[in-house]
């Protein structure tokens, strides 16, 4: 989800673009405007940077364990192809 500290700019530059007749309300309105950020960015189904980061990291570490299981699998067939043909011979 959004940084908290984000959401409050957002909801203060929000409340700062009111005209001062609707700023005399007080604090409700920007504490309304967090609320309804908040619900609105929650239904956009978001990840932070760090749970994107981290989930990079994971495809990283899944993508060279990967590569090495193909190495050592091709190795293996070739040593199989191998002893294969010496067994036909």
């Amino acid at each position: 989800m959004l940084n908290p500290k984000n959401l409050e700019s957002i909801a203060q530059q929000l409340h700062n673009v009111l005209p001062q007749s609707l700023k005399n309300v007080g604090s409700d309105l920007e504490e309304k405007f967090k609320q309804i950020l908040q619900a609105q960015l929650a239904k956009l189904d978001v990840v932070t940077r760090e749970e994107f980061d981290v989930q990079s990291q994971v495809l990283l570490r899944t993508r060279e364990k990967l590569n090495e299981l193909e190495k050592r699998l091709n190795k293996l067939a070739e040593k199989n192809n191998i002893e294969t043909n010496n067994d036909e011979n």
